[in-house]
């Protein structure tokens, strides 16, 4: 509908999976890989011999609301015509203690009814109705000749005004659930490793076809496989979680535009020994977690989707999609879910860093790189140079300053106080009187 109102472009599918019709079809093993969250975000668990099910009920409200809308309406419909029902019986029944269910001569005057105009079960359910929805037909009406009606009256009513509050209360909370939000953030149907910076890369893109922004928008990444201990014990789900590369060091971003999302593969990453030809025998699934505020309503909403090791593309980029056009950014949704092949190594992050001679304690383990701040000079500093310095004779900073005094008129040379890094021995004249 949206594409033919033209707010979307044509063979754009309106869901939270957005994928190239045109990508290879990679090939699948014929079961199907059980998945912990589907593409669609919802959960994959089926909770089964659950012997305490009066739990649910001590939460009526957050079970009516987790309820689908059939079986809600069902129960609302329920409620209604039970109560309706359950109050005419009492209405009959004062009636007909009362005596107001004899016949009369229309003609001549009788004692006064509890209720007026109660002849039947029938009469008295319309009353019910009449009471509870304050209808107010004017046709039947509480006389003060019986208390116990008036009573009854009250109970009614309270008890009308309690159903209505629980309905109204459901209603909304089911339309304005955070998932209903989350309809309009969209993932890419497939994740790519490709090559970025030089280092081996996981990215996926997430976008907002809304324009109305998500507030305080973070993103978080969990790897969940099978592990086994050092004493056998088999753990089904081990969650592991991911940094997203930021140079801010956290997991907030800024959703105006589609992003591409993306994990670094270094000696840290649960995915540092996954090859190409080892990724689709891995046994994992992993969860991208989006959480933010809605910015019309204030409610915190959820997205999520994950990725299994069939729908992890090896050696391929996402194409771009914006372009400035008159001044703004225009987004092209219809390529959202393109990739193209880049080159890159069949060869896992942890084997292209042997071969290319990184052991594991890593490139610059324990080597202060070159951007400390070092005392030079006389009472002045400079900011150290970008390269790491020898570790053959590497000292810690707080090694306290070095000095090699000579007799009087001879040369003495003074090693510089170390803020930092290491740096050159400094020689200089020794000053005469």
């Amino acid at each position: 509908m949206l594409a033919r109102k033209g707010l979307l472009p044509d063979g754009f599918l309106l869901t939270r999976l957005a994928e190239d019709a045109t990508q290879p079809s990679r090939i699948r093993p014929k079961s199907q890989r059980a998945r912990f969250i589907t593409k669609s975000g919802s959960c994959n668990v089926a909770h089964k011999n659950i012997r305490e099910q009066g739990r649910f009920l001590q939460d009526v409200f957050t079970t009516m609301v987790d309820l689908k809308w059939q079986h809600s309406l069902l129960i609302f419909t329920s409620a209604f015509l039970c109560s309706w029902m359950l109050f005419a019986m009492v209405w009959w029944l004062l009636a007909f203690a009362h005596g107001d269910l004899e016949p009369r001569d229309p003609n001549e005057p009788g004692p006064v009814p509890c209720v007026t105009s109660i002849h039947s079960f029938t009469s008295a359910f319309l009353f019910s109705i009449e009471v509870q929805v304050t209808i107010g037909f004017g046709g039947r009406m509480v006389t003060e000749e019986c208390p116990l009606a008036i009573i009854v009256l009250i109970i009614q009513n309270i008890l009308g005004l309690i159903i209505n509050a629980i309905m109204l209360g459901c209603v909304f909370m089911k339309t304005a659930q955070a998932n209903r939000r989350a309809e309009t953030l969209i993932f890419s149907r497939n994740a790519v490793i490709a090559p970025r910076n030089g280092r081996p890369t996981f990215m996926f893109r997430v976008g907002d076809l809304r324009k109305s922004m998500i507030i305080s928008a973070t993103i978080q990444l969990q790897v969940i496989r099978r592990t086994v201990t050092a004493e056998g014990e088999v753990i089904p789900v081990c969650q592991l979680d991911i940094q997203v590369e930021n140079p801010l060091r956290s997991n907030g971003i800024f959703l105006i535009s589609p992003l591409i999302i993306s994990h670094t593969i270094d000696r840290g990453s649960p995915l540092y020994e996954v090859s190409a030809q080892s990724l689709a025998t891995e046994d994992l699934e992993i969860i991208v977690i989006l959480e933010g505020v809605v910015e019309t309503t204030g409610i915190t909403m959820q997205a999520r989707t994950s990725y299994t090791p069939e729908e992890i593309l090896w050696g391929r980029r996402f194409v771009s999609i914006m372009t400035e056009e008159d001044g703004r950014y225009s987004i092209d949704y219809s390529k959202f879910g393109n990739t193209v092949p880049v080159r890159m190594s069949a060869l896992s992050a942890k084997e292209l860093d042997h071969t290319r001679g990184v052991q594991d304690s890593g490139p610059h383990e324990g080597k202060p790189q070159g951007w400390g701040l070092v005392r030079a000079g006389r009472g002045g500093y400079r900011r150290g140079g970008g390269r790491a310095y020898d570790d053959t004779a590497a000292k810690p900073w707080y090694v306290p300053a070095e000095k090699e005094e000579e007799k009087k008129g001879q040369k003495k040379t003074v090693k510089l106080e170390e803020i930092g890094r290491e740096i050159e021995e400094e020689t200089m004249e020794d000053m005469s009187d």
